[in-house]
């Protein structure tokens, strides 16, 4: 799977049907910067859209993943593709998850070892950096748990 072919068979079909960006992306309720992403290969469809995507481009989505037009399509790709991009952007938000968690441990583990440290100046500017470091990974954390919460 190649980005930037993908991206050039999605802005030759685009031309195909005399849609600009802005009238594809408009279909599909994204930004026509998002439909330029993905004709320079910067970035891939979401797969909540990806079948709508075909469908206004008449082409099915084993072509659209290969960038070229097949012969014929077969539907039981199609599923399985797709199937396999929603796993995949799942498995990456739960790695995002993950992440936040272990950022908001840190955070209350830095904290607390902020707490232990301190009586002279050196020390207490130690101290002063680790609450600072623990406030931002629990932030950090918070911000990332947020973004997953709102993606679902």
């Amino acid at each position: 799977m190649n980005q930037s072919s993908i991206g050039l068979y999605i802005a030759r079909k685009r031309r195909e049907k005399n849609l600009t960006q802005e009238q594809l992306a408009g279909q599909l309720g994204v930004s026509n910067k998002t439909v330029s992403k993905w004709e320079n290969g910067k970035c891939m469809p979401d797969y909540s859209i990806i079948q709508k995507l075909c469908d206004l481009l008449g082409v099915t989505l084993a072509e659209l993943m290969d960038g070229k037009d097949a012969a014929e399509e077969k539907s039981h790709e199609n599923t399985q593709i797709l199937d396999l991009l929603r796993r995949t952007q799942e498995l990456e938000r739960q790695k995002n998850l993950s992440y936040g968690v272990i950022l908001i441990v840190l955070g209350i583990a830095c904290s607390a070892l902020s707490g232990t440290v301190g009586g002279t100046n050196v020390q207490d500017f130690f101290s002063g950096i680790l609450m600072g470091l623990s406030v931002a990974e629990i932030l950090v954390g918070i911000g990332i748990i947020g973004k997953h919460m709102a993606g679902k």
